[in-house]
């Protein structure tokens, strides 16, 4: 029989000690910890026990999401997911996440998955991706003069102004989400002193509207710029730190992980194949948990009305006919033009994907071509914070 409890600090060590574990990874060290120990909140780890050993572990942090016409709602991130060994495929996941979504005060919740099989099943759906560039330095020319001036600091600096500047620029584009004081302690404050990242803040006439954060690998060859965030709202803030990164000396290359699908890089250097796209991949797997709700917060396109029928195994007050008009959502009684689970409402939700696509992967079927207008939106959305 498996017991699902709320953990107190007393459990928090044994409780990161078992996610590492599911990921191969050894105990972190104390010098970690106390870095980990911090981005641990009261009420938001789970643990699954068996006959009084802990065998399951999930959490949340709190966090904001941007929806599709600006609006930023609370969001819990979860992460730290994981399974014992010796306790896998008898039910102990499926009951951490019904908990876990049982216990949710947030509208909405999102994950970044390990395996790409497990998530649907718990009304997840993928709704942003992001790809992987790769850029030849020595033929990266960015025409033009910079607006801006782009300026090094080091940790401490970055660890007081990053999030300072993110909290005022990073929540613009639909998938942002806000980034808690734990995220940036451990992505600034966690970070090994030889690691060697580097962190530059872009300032332009209305002060400091940008950032990067960077660090250079030793390969046997060659040496890799490997940018981890970039964050620039502004096309002129964002084009003068990529010209920053291209005139880095001592780099053969620069590749930049999860990047918006609609950045574009190509056009920005005078040479397009200077960037190329090696790897897309899913980022963001969204979870409406209060889908009445999360229906009303977006904004909508010009289209004719569609009624979307939504069925959801685990939270069945989700359940039923939502009336999409430009004007807003609501329930009704209506019979749905389209019908769909909950996780792939989920992967339409910011317009990243849309009905016809999924009617083309045989996924749904119905008025697809409305919904899609409805849906539309004129930016890729993007998360850009991994946790």
């Amino acid at each position: 029989m498996t017991e699902i409890r709320v953990l107190d600090e007393t459990q928090y060590r044994a409780h990161h000690t078992l996610f590492r574990g599911t990921l191969h990874y050894a105990p972190a060290p104390d010098e970690l910890w106390e870095v980990v120990r911090k981005s641990y909140e009261p009420g938001r780890a789970l643990g699954a026990f068996a006959d009084g050993d802990l065998v399951g572990a999930v959490q949340t942090f709190p966090s904001s999401l941007v929806v599709p016409g600006g609006a930023v709602v609370p969001h819990a991130a979860v992460s730290r997911v994981g399974v014992r060994a010796d306790h896998t495929r008898r039910g102990v996941l499926s009951a951490l996440k019904r908990a876990q979504l049982e216990g949710l005060s947030e509208p909405v919740a999102t994950l970044r998955a390990s395996e790409g099989l497990i998530y649907g099943r718990y009304g997840y759906g993928v709704a942003t991706r992001g790809r992987t560039v790769r850029i030849q330095r020595a033929r990266a020319s960015v025409p033009g003069d910079p607006v801006g001036r782009v300026r090094l600091i080091d940790r401490d600096g970055a660890a007081k102004l990053l999030p300072e500047i993110y909290d005022r620029i990073g929540l613009t584009r639909p998938g942002a989400i806000g980034r808690w004081a734990g995220w940036w302690e451990m992505n600034i404050r966690g970070a090994k002193p030889d690691e060697q990242f580097a962190y530059a803040v872009h300032s332009g006439p209305d002060g400091d509207d940008g950032f990067v954060i960077y660090k250079v690998e030793h390969k046997e060859n060659s040496k890799l710029l490997q940018v981890y965030d970039l964050i620039a709202p502004t096309s002129g803030a964002w084009a003068d730190l990529w010209r920053f990164l291209v005139g880095v000396d001592l780099v053969d290359e620069i590749e930049a992980w999860l990047r918006p699908l609609d950045e574009p890089l190509e056009f920005l250097f005078a040479e397009p194949r200077t960037a190329r796209t090696t790897e897309v991949e899913d980022e963001t797997w969204l979870r409406l948990v209060d889908v009445p709700r999360m229906l009303a917060e977006r904004t909508y396109g010009d289209g004719d009305p569609v009624v979307l029928g939504v069925t959801d195994r685990l939270i069945p007050a989700n359940a039923g006919s939502y009336l999409i008009t430009p004007d807003g959502a609501t329930r009704t009684d209506l019979s749905p033009d389209i019908e769909l689970t909950v996780d792939l409402l989920g992967a339409a939700y910011l317009g990243g994907v849309t009905f016809t696509q999924l009617a083309a992967a045989n996924r749904i079927s119905g008025a697809t071509a409305n919904a899609d207008r409805l849906f539309a939106i004129s930016q890729s959305p993007w998360c850009g914070t991994y946790f």
